[in-house]
């Protein structure tokens, strides 16, 4: 399969993956079934406005589980201003539960939006909050996060939106990072890749490179990899992802820009098949990973770290 590197105009250093929204309708249900996985999840946090997560903390991204918590007072969205709870809300009335949202590490996140403004993307408000941690002793730590929301060209209402995208500050990142809470079962260590799928992935290569804040993608006959300081950004065809992680990890084909998949890089597969089995899942072993589908709305695969 030919290979091509292109360049575009952005960050030399890039934005690497920080980390993933996973909506869920039960966050309880959900957290115990990535715990099957093999993960530790984190106890259940509440923000400001009512979204409740637990997260999977790894080495140095994220997956946020999310749900809309009872008795939350989320804000409508209005013109130029994005509500994120809105937005998930709003995801899973129209999809259930499936990864919503894709963020991007940041250093300065009013920089970020000028950037995104530069290259033609769709910016909104910043956005910022606050809210308390408990870490593995138990104890409340105060954890804060500075956000700037993008989009593609005529996505200024996102309501239209089937992927968020944002990048994200940490500003008390010595109060949100533990090891504790990284010591897997299943040996995961990082996430190695995410993967989306569209119809025509080169519809999105100078959108998401701008996102990225790279100079080169890979385009494959497959489609895109975007490759970041931390993981990378994989965007491929239908009948790509069918054709990597099986038929039924894509039950509907999108008509748009879809986020279907993540990638783990692990330690120990022996050590991952053991947990995968004894959690009740069917596995497959598929272009040198293990693959579960199914996962709350997305495909989850498993490989040996380089």
């Amino acid at each position: 399969m030919t290979e091509t590197v292109h360049s575009v105009r952005s960050l030399p250093s890039g934005r690497g993956l920080d980390h993933v929204v996973a909506a869920v309708g039960d966050l309880d249900a959900a957290a115990a079934t990535w715990e099957r996985l093999g993960f530790l999840v984190t106890p259940r946090a509440r923000h400001p406005w009512g979204t409740e997560n637990r997260l999977v903390q790894l080495d140095g991204s994220f997956i946020e589980l999310l749900a809309i918590g009872e008795g939350a007072d989320i804000e409508a969205p209005r013109a130029g201003a994005f509500s994120f709870g809105a937005f998930n809300r709003d995801f899973l009335a129209a999809h259930g539960d499936g990864l919503s949202m894709l963020a991007l590490e940041s250093r300065d996140t009013a920089v970020d939006r000028a950037i995104f403004a530069k290259a033609g993307l769709a910016t909104w408000a910043p956005f910022g909050f606050e809210r308390m941690a408990i870490s593995p002793e138990g104890e409340e730590r105060r954890v804060g996060f500075d956000l700037a929301f993008t989009g593609f060209t005529g996505e200024g209402d996102h309501g239209s939106l089937d992927l968020g995208l944002f990048t994200c500050r940490q500003r008390f990142p010595e109060a949100f990072w533990r090891t504790e809470y990284q010591r897997h079962p299943n040996t995961a260590k990082r996430l190695d890749a995410v993967v989306l799928v569209a119809p025509d992935p080169s519809d999105f290569h100078e959108g998401l490179s701008a996102f990225a804040g790279v100079r080169d993608f890979h385009a494959t006959g497959a489609g895109l990899v975007i490759p970041t300081p931390r993981g990378s950004i994989e965007v491929t065809t239908p009948t790509a992802f069918r054709w990597r992680y099986g038929a039924d990890a894509l039950p509907v084909t999108p008509e748009r820009l879809t986020f279907a998949g993540l990638r783990f890089g692990v330690s120990d597969l022996g050590e991952t098949a053991s947990q995968l089995i004894a959690g009740g899942f069917s596995v497959a072993d598929r272009a040198d990973a293990f693959v579960v589908t199914g996962i709350h709305g997305a495909t989850i695969a498993f490989e040996k770290t380089a």
